[in-house]
């Protein structure tokens, strides 16, 4: 027997946060995962961050173009509950290092789609 889909009038309500970090230490996509679910962690608890149904949807490596390696630049968006962005952003800006090194995240801003997100905050047209 085939599973059946979820309708989408039954799904719950996605938001996407588009955000950048420096890093002193390049971040690959596992590390970067483990940090945003550490921090949500260890600020509101396992029952709490259950509901926000995080994700990282996209990441871009931003250090191709820069010569400095002193810093290193990383863009992303983040899927996670309506209702809840401000919850994630609250964890997020806890977030000040990993293994010893300095770390910043900046949250660039809000969609309701991953397109909006890459088009207003990622990928800004000139």
């Amino acid at each position: 027997m085939k599973l059946k889909i979820l309708p989408p009038t039954l799904r719950g309500d996605k938001r996407y946060l588009a955000f950048e970090v420096i890093s002193q230490v390049p971040l690959p996509r596992d590390d970067l995962i483990y940090i945003i679910w550490e921090s949500c962690l260890k600020f509101h608890g396992e029952c709490e961050t259950s509901k926000f149904r995080l994700w990282v949807t996209r990441s871009w490596d931003l250090n191709s173009n820069s010569s400095s390696k002193s810093h290193f630049y990383l863009k992303g968006i983040l899927q996670c509950n309506r209702g809840d962005e401000e919850k994630v952003r609250g964890a997020l800006c806890l977030i000040n290092n990993y293994k010893g090194k300095q770390l910043v995240f900046h949250t660039l801003g809000l969609a309701g789609t991953i397109k909006s997100a890459t088009q207003k905050f990622i990928k800004p047209s000139p």
